[in-house]
């Protein structure tokens, strides 16, 4: 049995730094309640997000039993990064940041100004298990939390509020898309024999446009009348294990008291099949607002982890 995992392990910064908490007692909180989850689950590979210190993951990574490979992403401009951890040795490492050529520069505030590039670069890493080969892209898109010139959260008014969730939603499609361009290259059209696992934060549930893009070509979802039948998309198409979690599991986060699944697990035809379990592991996670430095003392993640075995 194969077991992949992703988990936002929220700010993981040590002490003193802008996102880690204020002392190193609650540091170390943090850091025992992630390596007790992380212990719980034991996965293969865990793709993390919002990792901040280098140092902080290599501290996560001591409290854990046996022998760890650990890789990282550039990080954004807050600092943060996603990354892998596995049991097993990871090749083939590689960074998306630019969007599709083709795709226009996406405006990102009402001064005009634009992006061509994630908001976090995409990590890819292949891994062989079992006689197996993955190879694995761990990402965290635009999130849906606006923020405002200045670094405010909160707009001057609703007008501005609107103007910017257009341009947070414009951002993120733009990001999706090119996680999908980038997989469509992987698969080459060969799903049926290549194992290929889109895995991580996507800040937008399974029905969302952002999320289903990440699918490929139409039909065969999971739950659809055609799921069991092959069709001429199955060697593009990326299938999202969320309808394979538990109705009472299908939730990694809770926003302001609405439980909601924005991390996810997509796997290649090549997968599909082969599913034991999908599911999210309990923790003390509580409602997050959009005031996120509220939360910078709070120990474990304002997320579940996403989990699959094979």
């Amino acid at each position: 049995m194969v077991t992949l995992g992703t988990w936002n392990l929220e700010n993981l910064f040590r002490p003193g730094s802008d996102g880690g908490p204020d002392s190193a007692q609650e540091y170390q909180a943090k850091l025992d309640s992630l390596a007790a989850t992380i212990t719980s689950i034991a996965p293969d590979v865990l793709a993390v997000q919002e990792v901040g210190d280098p140092e902080a993951l290599a501290d996560l990574i001591g409290k854990l039993e046996g022998r760890w490979h650990t890789e990282l992403a550039e990080p954004d401009g807050r600092g943060i990064r996603v990354g892998f951890c596995s049991r097993h040795p990871l090749t083939d490492l590689a960074q998306v940041t630019d969007f599709p050529e083709q795709l226009q520069p996406v405006q990102t505030t009402d001064d005009g100004e634009t992006v061509r590039q994630m908001s976090r670069p995409v990590l890819q890493a292949g891994v062989e298990i079992d006689g197996q080969h993955l190879t694995l892209l761990t990402c965290h898109l635009k999130s849906k939390l606006l923020t405002y010139p200045g670094g405010r959260f909160n707009p001057r008014d609703e007008d501005e509020r609107a103007r910017y969730a257009v341009y947070a939603l414009d951002r993120r499609a733009a990001e999706a898309a090119t996680v999908r361009v980038h997989a469509t290259q992987l698969l080459e059209g060969r799903g049926q024999e290549r194992a290929v696992v889109v895995l991580g934060d996507l800040n937008d549930t399974p029905d969302a446009a952002t999320t289903t893009l990440l699918h490929g070509p139409p039909g065969s979802e999971i739950g659809t009348p055609g799921f069991d039948r092959p069709d001429q998309g199955d060697g593009a198409r990326l299938w999202n294990l969320a309808g394979l979690i538990p109705a009472d599991k299908r939730h990694s986060r809770t926003y302001n008291g609405r439980p909601e699944l924005i991390d996810h697990i997509l796997v290649s035809h090549r997968l599909v099949g082969r599913i034991a379990e999908a599911t999210t592991i309990d923790t003390a996670a509580t409602s997050v607002t959009d005031q996120p430095r509220q939360r910078r003392n709070e120990p474990a993640s304002d997320h579940r982890p996403v989990i699959t075995r094979f």
